[in-house]
């Protein structure tokens, strides 16, 4: 229906993106899926209706103006903004004589400016729609991991999903931190057995998202039952 909610997500392509915009588009929600796997992308959008129920705009989130222009397509599309999820990120191998500095570089930009930029470009949209903003932290965004400067930009996205979540907090939008434990994605080599899969996480996800408007679920931390820590 043309008046549907309209649910943005980046990092849609593939592993929690994609099993979101699944779990959404079986809600009944209209779909922006954002990336900077445009074949993936597209695919997926054509999986969920096509032009008229999904759209696929080809964005990397650490280029402002490219998330700008993602928002528009929305507005321009469907003239609204309900749900924006803030998922795209990239990991790396722990310890600080690892990988390289550029890959570091990359890794900071992506999971914290990035993050910080989907906030700053969907917010005066979801405060017109007085909507929901949900970030993709991690369970290492709530402890510390050895020698992981990938946990230190999951700090910063739990960080301002909060410093967010008051900013926001007399507009009515509401603000969810997703905090997942080893989910059997690409993202993991090896993850834990009997790990969580992306469907669960959607369904976590889609549980906040579909409260009622006075109810704000401002954390969810999500394990695979045997993941020890």
């Amino acid at each position: 229906m043309a008046d549907d909610p309209v649910f943005l997500i980046t990092g849609a392509s593939s592993g929690i993106g994609a099993a979101t915009a699944r779990e959404a588009s079986a809600a009944g929600y209209r779909l922006v899926l954002g990336a900077r796997s445009t074949e993936k992308l597209e695919a997926l959008a054509g999986e969920l209706g096509g032009e008229a129920r999904a759209i696929a705009v080809t964005c990397d989130v650490t280029e402002f103006a490219q998330q700008e222009a993602m928002v528009q397509s929305a507005l321009d599309a469907f003239g609204r903004l309900d749900v924006a999820l803030a998922n795209a990120g990239v990991g790396a191998a722990r310890g600080f004589l690892e990988e390289t500095p550029e890959q570091w570089r990359a890794m900071v930009l992506t999971n914290v400016l990035g993050c910080a930029y989907t906030i700053r470009a969907t917010m005066p949209a979801l405060k017109k729609s007085v909507g929901h903003l949900l970030l993709t932290s991690s369970v290492a965004g709530r402890r510390a991991l050895p020698g992981s400067l990938y946990s230190a930009t999951k700090h910063a996205v739990t960080a301002m999903a909060e410093s967010a979540r008051q900013e926001l907090n007399d507009t009515g939008v509401r603000v969810t931190c997703i905090e997942p434990g080893m989910v059997d994605t690409p993202f993991f080599d090896n993850p834990v057995r009997n790990a969580l899969a992306p469907d669960d996480i959607a369904r976590a996800i889609m549980s906040a998202v579909q409260q009622p408007p006075h109810v704000d679920v401002n954390e969810i931390l999500i394990r695979p039952v045997s993941q020890p820590t």
